[in-house]
């Protein structure tokens, strides 16, 4: 069964995934909005949660000229586009965080013998709703401090295009790597905590740390090469080989979350074996 669906999908006919995603994504609105109240409470918690983390970082710039070498201004949209990444793939990969009862309890069997590949189920299994809430105020605040910033340039906007695709590149190898381990362990929500609080630590520009450390989180855990190269692609202080060995790693991150999918995938016995 896993021998079927051990190839990459790269190449999937996309208008007929985009409808199935259209649909896994409908019915998870329906079961959402089953209870309003809820999703109303839930929303309005995070918006308050963001809304005074907000404030007090806006207060803490306010009153410095200079933030790891930064202005106010730069440090606000390395904020603001660590929320916007972090809250769309938040968005895009939900269903991630749901894998685990999938393989616990013996459902991934159905999920396999469907005419289409696993990972637009497990992977891309409908959007959460609740994020678009929360994105929008997001990408209205980015866009208002971007106009703060000077002296933006084509070239520095094209580069920042290029590293936030690259970025969500990186989340999506991530967030496969996740369900190839859910696999092989039956673990997945501790997991996805630890990538989490991994990412959390490039929520400003990992020139914060010291090396070794910030080394690390760039090329190793390349979670600064997700959260931070984007801005400084867009400040103009990435050059063309590092954005090309940026791009390349994005790529092979990728590649390589693929082939352990495939091999744990191949590994799998299905329920009760």
């Amino acid at each position: 069964m896993a021998q079927r669906h051990a190839g990459v999908f790269l190449f999937w006919p996309m208008k007929r995934y985009l409808k199935l995603y259209w649909l896994f994504s409908t019915m998870s609105m329906k079961i959402a909005f089953q209870h309003k109240t809820g999703v109303i409470f839930f929303i309005l918690g995070k918006g308050f949660r963001f809304g005074m983390f907000f404030l007090f970082i806006h207060i803490l710039l306010k009153n410095t000229k200079l933030f790891a070498g930064y202005t106010p201004e730069e440090s606000m949209v390395f904020f603001l586009t660590f929320n916007v990444i972090d809250t769309f793939t938040q968005l895009v990969f939900r269903e991630v965080y749901r894998f685990r009862y999938l393989v616990s309890s013996g459902e991934l069997d159905g999920v396999l013998v469907k005419p289409y590949h696993p990972l637009m189920r497990v992977l891309l299994g409908g959007m959460d709703v609740m994020d678009i809430f929360m994105l929008i105020p997001y990408l209205g605040l980015l866009v208002y401090y971007l106009t703060l910033v000077p002296s933006l340039t084509t070239g520095g906007v094209l580069a920042f295009s290029l590293l936030v695709g690259n970025a969500l590149m990186i989340a999506t190898a991530f967030h496969i790597l996740v369900l190839a381990l859910g696999i092989l362990t039956t673990e997945v929500d501790h997991t996805i905590m630890i990538y989490r609080d991994l990412v959390k630590m490039a929520m400003f520009p990992v020139d914060i740390y010291r090396e070794p450390l910030r080394g690390i989180l760039t090329f190793v855990i390349p979670v600064g090469m997700m959260m931070t190269f984007p801005v400084k692609g867009l400040l103009g202080m990435i050059n063309w080989k590092l954005l090309t060995a940026s791009l390349l790693l994005g790529s092979l991150s990728l590649l390589f979350a693929l082939w352990a999918w495939n091999k744990a995938l191949k590994k799998y016995q299905s329920w009760g074996s």
